[in-house]
């Protein structure tokens, strides 16, 4: 089974003509081209039409977006990338429904506006006391800058690629791949390469407890429910802080 150009424009809210550009780019060619030159599109076509609008709202361009494609081996394993980003969406954007609705039901009963709950889920500040207790008040103002200071598009390819490093964790866990396996090992590299990039995190500090710190968020993985969630639960967090553990003890 597969549908002509226009089907799939009007199935997925866009038009025959950017479908066309994604052709001539090479993103999405055509499963077959009918006698009168119309283009159709089978069901795997329609599998990546989807991760490229995906892509596309992470704030990817289609030049980013063609490495991401050529570089993907499961499509399965990319779209739970995807869907481990579109859940935390879902979450932010839940807070912000609520925070909305108090503000209408105060206004509306004629009640005092509890500012405290106005702004849940506008932005990432929900976090700042648990940050502060952990690792510092100062730990917290930089990356707190560091974070305001990205642009929208800096923000979305930030958290398309933390959401691309969970998904890796997660089908590799749910593979049983051995934490001390080379490649448990290159993603216990890009996870310490990604914390590095998080300015006032002991990673990116020179002379700072690095190996102390990587081993204690493994822990802390596994004994946060939220953190372990981002991994599939309490085996994937397992499985991150065994390889985190393996990979700091040879290099850290």
């Amino acid at each position: 089974m597969d549908w002509s150009i226009q089907e799939v424009a009007k199935l997925a809210g866009t038009t025959s003509r950017t479908l066309r550009h994604y052709d001539d780019l090479g993103l999405l060619p055509p499963s077959r081209v009918a006698a009168n030159g119309y283009r159709h599109y089978d069901q795997a076509s329609l599998v990546r039409l989807q991760r490229i609008l995906l892509l596309r709202e992470l704030g990817l361009g289609l030049p980013a977006i063609a490495e991401v494609l050529a570089g993907e081996a499961s499509e399965v394993h990319a779209l739970a990338g995807h869907l481990a980003w579109l859940r935390q969406e879902q979450e932010r954007l839940a807070r912000q429904v609520a925070s909305v609705e108090k503000t209408m039901h105060a206004l509306e009963g004629g009640e005092q506006i509890m500012a405290q709950d106005m702004f849940d889920g506008f932005d990432h500040t929900q976090y700042r006391e648990e940050v502060v207790e952990r690792w510092g008040a100062d730990a917290y103002e930089r990356s707190d800058r560091w974070w305001r200071g990205m642009s929208d598009d800096e923000k979305r390819a930030w958290q398309a690629r933390t959401a691309a490093l969970g998904a890796d964790w997660t089908d590799a866990a749910t593979r049983g791949v051995d934490p001390a396996s080379a490649e448990a090992q290159a993603l216990a590299k890009r996870h310490v390469e990604w914390l590095t990039g998080i300015p006032g995190t002991p990673t990116a500090a020179p002379g700072g407890d690095v190996k102390g710190y990587v081993l204690g968020l493994g822990e802390m993985y596994v004994a946060d429910p939220r953190f372990a969630a981002n991994y599939g639960g309490t085996d994937g967090a397992e499985f991150v802080r065994d390889a985190l553990r393996v990979y700091a003890e040879a290099n850290l």
